[in-house]
């Protein structure tokens, strides 16, 4: 069962979602950082013990920065929780982010990640499963900068063995896992509800979480 959390976050509205086509970069990141990143910072504190027991380790909240944006404005934006108190990037975790036409509540493991090799060997050596965790409706993704993805029903084990191969030798490659939701389903802008349904779905992420050390 969610652990009951105790937080002032009330879910997102369309303006949230609306923020992500703010024209220009300082425009968006003006919407971005009044509108949503105060959201994602409740959802980072408020989750975060959640997800350290989940993990059976601390994790750490990191609300992205955007920092090296310089001409072309973000097009989604997120928490993300790790094992280090210093970023994630460089580490396998869990993130709640917004496109314009969804939320996002999934696991990756980006190009940065040393571990990609670990996790890539241990889930084509447990492909079954993997197969067997990961809802129907769930989404693959091997680009966490495209919003689109491959729901987990239509990738063949053929498929998923070789997008392992390829996080395992290619060094750009990354996995992302995960459950999207349209910003049209009335449960973001419930915050309670939203909370309970972040923590199953990292629940159910857990076994790739562990795959990946």
């Amino acid at each position: 069962m969610p652990t009951t959390i105790q937080t002032d976050f009330t879910g997102f509205a369309d303006a949230d979602f609306d923020a992500l086509t703010t024209p220009g970069l300082e425009g968006r990141m003006e919407a971005i950082i009044g509108r949503v990143r105060p959201k994602l910072h409740m959802l980072g504190e408020a989750l975060a013990p959640a997800v350290s027991e989940l993990s059976g380790e601390p994790m750490y909240a990191h609300v992205a920065k955007h920092a090296r944006r310089s001409v072309n404005p973000p097009d989604d934006t997120w928490v993300a929780w790790s094992r280090h108190p210093r970023g994630y990037k460089a580490h396998p975790h869990f993130q709640i982010g917004l496109w314009s036409t969804h939320l996002f509540i999934q696991f990756a493991i980006i190009y940065e990640s040393p571990n990609k090799t670990v996790f890539a060997e241990r889930a084509a050596a447990e492909l079954a499963s993997v197969r067997s965790a990961v809802p129907a409706e769930y989404v693959w993704s091997k680009d966490h900068m495209q919003p689109e993805g491959t729901p987990h029903r239509s990738l063949s084990d053929e498929e998923l063995t070789a997008w392992l191969a390829r996080l395992k030798t290619v060094k750009a490659a990354e996995v992302t896992c995960g459950l999207h939701i349209p910003r049209t389903d009335p449960l973001l802008a419930d915050g309670s509800a939203l909370l309970g349904k972040a923590q199953e779905v990292f629940r159910t992420l857990k076994p790739l979480y562990k795959l990946s050390f």
